[in-house]
């Protein structure tokens, strides 16, 4: 509040004392959106530091050109975000069939009437009021009808916190953000299992060539490795009553293969997620359960996907994934099959 602001009016928004989570905060926002009858509303996550003007006219201008929200696009490196790459933006495209490059960015733009479907929802809980706040914005954005598009930012997003090896241990932000994802699929099941392919999202701002080349991230490919063989000794017997018969086989396949031939085909690791997605909805395990048995696999694909992209650029890598989320659309009658089965 000590930041000078050039004669704004400041306002401070602060959950009650006892209550946290992100999304609790940005349901106060949404609130004051609304009684401020705000034509715009930009959203930047506390710690960056590679914020510049033109995030804010980026995120902000398409809500005057009756855009309703405004999600991020910016150059990371190609193995920051692997939650992202791996499920969130693949799963996500798939589903809906649009192509929003970072659905849980943090960072975005809305409209007054999009807070207000928002604040509306009966699709609110636990996980969304914390780190699941992101995917359920930009999940309701897609699927209510409502102009959406994407901010490119220029300068990668930099954070005050160093990019973190993507061999590190899952934090809650990883069980949030599946689990209102998998919540999210039961919701919009008739919209998600009448779509088919997916369609570009209009980008707001300059072109891809013109980026800042994102800081240097570390790849523990060993820990990697170890985490996905940890998991398969520990879970193997759980993966017997989530997975189908074609899927286990293959994952025993990869379990034996060496660090440095590691893979894990992307139509396996598509119905690898589709099976846990189900699972869920059966509620065949304990879903925290779930979350233990999945994370693992996560790791497996983070390496795969390290083998497979190392020697690629940035450019190269994009491409790569967009061919991984092609085959995400591919597969995709293998879930609509086994949904209600």
């Amino acid at each position: 509040m000590n930041a000078e602001s050039h004669g704004i009016p400041k306002i401070s928004i602060a959950t009650p004392r006892g209550i946290r989570g992100k999304g609790n905060n940005l349901k106060n926002l949404f609130r004051k959106v609304l009684d401020m009858d705000a034509k715009a509303a930009i959203v930047v996550e506390a710690n960056l530091r590679s914020i510049s003007p033109v995030w804010i006219r980026n995120l902000g201008e398409p809500l005057f050109k009756d855009f309703a929200f405004v999600s991020p696009l910016y150059v990371r490196h190609k193995y920051d975000g692997t939650i992202t790459n791996n499920i969130a933006y693949p799963l996500s495209r798939c589903l809906y069939g649009r192509r929003v490059r970072q659905p849980i960015g943090g960072d975005c733009g809305l409209s007054s009437q999009m807070a207000g479907i928002f604040l509306k929802s009966p699709l609110w809980d636990e996980d969304v009021s914390q780190f699941g706040i992101d995917i359920w914005m930009s999940t309701l954005a897609v699927n209510e009808g409502l102009p959406v598009c994407q901010a490119f930012l220029g300068k990668p997003k930099i954070s005050t916190t160093k990019p973190k090896d993507p061999a590190l241990d899952m934090g809650p932000m990883f069980r949030h953000m599946v689990v209102t994802l998998f919540n999210l699929m039961n919701a919009f099941t008739n919209k998600w299992t009448t779509t088919k392919w997916s369609k570009p999202t209009a980008i707001f701002g300059v072109g891809i060539s013109d980026v800042e080349a994102p800081p240097a991230l570390k790849v523990s490919k060993d820990r990697l490795y170890m985490k996905f063989r940890e998991g398969f000794n520990t879970h193997w017997d759980v993966y017997r009553t989530l997975f189908s018969s074609e899927n286990l086989q293959k994952i025993r396949e990869i379990a034996s293969l060496d660090l440095d031939h590691f893979e894990m085909p992307v139509p396996v690791w598509a119905r690898i997620l589709f099976d846990c997605a189900i699972g869920y909805r059966r509620k065949i395990l304990d879903r925290s359960r779930l979350l233990e048995v999945l994370i693992p696999l996560h790791y497996g694909m983070t390496l795969s996907f390290v083998n497979k992209t190392e020697g690629m650029s940035h450019h190269q890598a994009e491409e790569f994934l967009e061919d991984l989320c092609l085959v995400f659309e591919q597969s995709k009658p293998y879930l609509i099959y086994r949904w209600d089965q």
